[in-house]
Parts: structure tokens; sequence; C-alpha cells
């Protein structure tokens, strides 16, 4: 009987740590092809002519479309399953991948990242509801801490691959490589996760409301990002006040808005990802630009520095996921947020005569801050609810996460729309370009300190 039990014991830590392979490599695809593309993007916009705005178009079709289908996607995942929409989210992520390195012009190129974004969707919003119900709640907080190790994985790795392949291969190698990536995840996913019955699976799914809701994120993005779709505000004020009143009249909403009301964990964790991410993910895009425009290195080097901040967060995540299974998440995630906004106010000193050593420290110091916030945040979100909102859950968090970053880069692209206006990157001076990453990593210091306030007023959840 005990050899039986023992046996079994082992078959189940064997099937979790298959899963959480298979979830940690779909977790690295999507951050190891933004942070790779970002170095590549100066070469991308000088072989395709791209504008200014094309190239953050470029930069964030992906985001925008994964902000607005994560939420829809998290409750057909609790409704339906999590299985199925996982293994789809891989498939269509690596087919729109491998369109995308046969492009031919810049808008083509725009297009097919936003369906791969929706690929993105079902993997974020399924993802870590899968490793949440694979491993025991006093695992959690390690469990998700590797996961965004692999998360940082892909950013360590992006900027250093990309600029090597970049340079030798050219950047169409790039969305090569994460296409064929996705094999390996489909075929452990497909093998070890099981179909999660659900009781919600006879409810009816609330299409209007998500409706309202992808417009609401669709026009707010949009509009906040670009000078002449500013007028697209007030639509997406209205459509999220449509959306409000709607999903409460709902027996079975796409968003259950009392997860908000009721638990203040969960709504200021969730607000504090947000700020965190939104001041946070445009860091490597500017640096980029700095590194290559200011400073005049190629890509391949470019990459190799820009590796100190994500090889730091990468080493510091599981210790910090161990550290919040221990220590209130709220305590680890909010100094994790305070250091984040000293890194960016220091980089808003940089000029064309900084020192390299002074980036790294920087980046350095910005790495430990990140994994300090992000898998003890997390563990705090999905400590907060019950087994049976899993899937909304972890699509809520993917959602500020991905919101954030969209947001980011939308401050950064008005930022650049109100001081260049619509101009090729090549044309552009670089004390101008200065100026601009000045008054960007300005903004986001501010929006840092902020987020601390409200991560350290979320409350405990032990």
């Amino acid at each position: 009987m005990g050899s039986a039990d023992h046996k079994g014991t082992e078959e189940g830590y064997g099937m979790g740590r298959e899963i959480l392979i298979a979830v940690a490599i779909t977790s690295f695809l999507a951050p190891f092809t933004i942070s790779s593309l970002n170095v590549a993007l100066p070469y991308l916009a000088i072989e395709l002519s791209a504008t200014t705005a094309e190239m953050n178009w470029i930069a964030t079709g992906f985001l925008i479309s994964s902000a607005v289908f994560l939420i829809p996607f998290g409750r057909m995942a609790d409704m339906y399953g999590k299985r199925k929409l996982f293994l789809l989210g891989i498939s269509v992520f690596s087919l729109f991948s491998f369109l995308s390195s046969i492009a031919l012009t810049s808008s083509q190129l725009a297009f097919l990242r936003i369906l791969q974004g929706i690929g993105g969707a079902m993997i974020f919003s399924t993802g870590m509801a899968i490793l949440v119900e694979s491993y025991p709640i006093n695992e959690r907080g390690k469990i998700l801490g590797i996961n965004t190790a692999s998360v940082y994985l892909g950013l360590s790795l992006g900027p250093v691959v990309g600029g090597i392949l970049t340079v030798n291969l050219g950047w169409r190698s790039l969305f090569v490589l994460t296409a064929f990536l996705g094999i390996p995840a489909f075929l452990i996913a497909s093998k070890r996760i099981a179909d999660s019955a659900s009781e919600r699976s006879k409810e009816k799914f609330d299409l209007l409301g998500s409706l309202l809701y992808g417009i609401s994120i669709l026009a707010f993005i949009t509009g906040s990002s670009e000078r002449e779709y500013f007028a697209l505000i007030p639509v997406s004020l209205l459509s999220l006040s449509l959306f409000l009143l709607w999903e409460r009249r709902q027996i079975h909403p796409v968003i259950d808005l009392k997860m908000f009301t009721s638990s203040r964990t969960f709504a200021f964790s969730n607000l504090a990802a947000l700020i965190n991410y939104s001041a946070t993910f445009a860091l490597v895009y500017l640096m980029s630009i700095y590194l290559q425009m200011i400073l005049d290195l190629d890509p391949q080097k470019s990459g190799f520095i820009l590796l100190s901040q994500p090889a730091v967060m990468a080493a510091f995540s599981p210790f910090a996921g161990w550290l919040s299974d221990r220590i209130e998440p709220r305590f680890v995630a909010t100094a994790g947020m305070i250091l984040n906004a000293m890194g960016l106010g220091l980089l808003s000193t940089l000029s064309a005569a900084s020192q390299i050593s002074d980036v790294v420290i920087y980046l350095i110091l910005m790495g430990i801050g990140f994994a300090l916030f992000s898998s003890p945040n997390t563990n705090a979100v999905m400590s907060s609810v019950g087994r049976e909102s899993y899937g909304i859950a972890s699509a809520t968090v993917s959602t500020m996460r991905v919101l954030g970053q969209t947001l980011s880069m939308a401050v950064v692209m008005l930022v650049f729309s109100v001081s260049l206006g619509n101009v090729q990157v090549r044309d552009v001076y670089p004390p101008e370009l200065i100026e601009v990453m000045k008054m960007s990593f300005q903004i986001f210091s501010i929006l840092c300190w902020i987020g601390a306030t409200f991560s350290l007023m979320r409350g405990n959840i032990r």
C-alpha cells in the first residue's frame, strides 16, 4: 500500500514537472520574441522603410491583440477547460510567427503580429492556471517563481540571440526560430495536461460583454498612443461604462466584478501589476535605440549589454517566489517596485557621454527590482481566488501585464509623436532622441513610486 502510494506520488510529481516544462516554454516564447525583435527593430525599420508609427505598431500589435482577448479567453478556459485553449494558443502563435518571417511590408508584419497576439492571449490566459492546479498551495510561490524565471530567460536571451541572428541571418530568422520552439511545448502539453472538467461548461458565454470590453481596450490603447486618434478616448470610456453596466446585470458575466470589490488583495495586486509593467516594459525598446543610435553600437553588442537586466531577473525570480511563500508577498513586491523607481530615475540621467558600466549597473538594479516584484505579486493574485476562478484570475493578471506593457509603449509612442512627429527613425538627431528618452524614464519613475504605494496597501494573504 505504502509502495503504491509512493509510486503514485512520484508519477504525480513527474507529470507536474513535465507540465511545468511545457508552460515554461510558452512563457519563454512571447518575451523572447518581443525582446529579440526590439533589438532588431532599428535594422528592420530601415530595411522595410518603416516610419516611427509603423515601427511602434510592429512592436505593440502583439500586445494590443493579447490585451483585447485575454479576459474572454480566461472565461472560456474556466467554462470549457484549459487544455484545448492552451494547445490552440501554441498552434496559432507558432503559425503566425512563421508567417511573420515572410512578410514583405511593414504593414503586413504589423497585421501578422496582431494575429500572433491572439495566440499569445490563449496561452497567457491558461498557463498560470494550469500550473496552479498542478501543484499544492505551499509550493505555489516557488513554481510561479520558476515559471517567471523562464519569462526572464526569454528576455535575457532575446537581445543576445536576436542581435546575433539579426547581424548574421537577418531579422526574419527570429520569427522562424520562435515558430519551431512551439513544437516541443505542444507535444508535451498534449500528452501531459489533462482536460479539466468544469461545472461552468453549461453557462452562457457573455459575447456582448466581451465585445464591449474589447472595443474599450482597443480604443483606449489606440487613442492614447497616436495624436490623430485621440478622439477614440471618449469611445473607450463610453464602451467601458456600457461594459460595467452590462456586466452588473449578467448572471454569468465575462468577468465577475465582485472579484475586485470583495478582495482588496486581488484588486490592488492587479493594479500594482498594471502600474509596474506600464513603467518598465518600454525599457528594452528605449535602451535599444539609445545603445544603437546614440552610442553607435551594433545589435549584437547592444544585446549583450541589455542581457544584464533580464539575466538578473531570471536568477533572482525563483528566490523571490520562494520568499513569497514565507513572507507576505506585498512586502517583497513593494521592495521590488521601489528599486524599479530608483533605477528608472537613474536611467533618465543617461547622455551621449555616459559610460557603458553605468548602463549595466542601472539595468542590474532594475533586474533585482523586477524579480522581487513579479512572482510574489502573481502569487498574491492567484492565492486570493478559489480554484473555480483560476482561469479568469490568470487572465486578469496577464491582462494587467499585457495592458501595462502596451500602455508603456503607448507612453513612448505619444512622447515620440509629440516631440518628433511621424518621421523615419534614421532622420532623427541624437540629441532629440536623448530628450525623448529622459522624458519617458522620468514619467516611468513617477509611475513606479505611485505603484509601490498601492502594492503596500493591498493587505495580507495569510
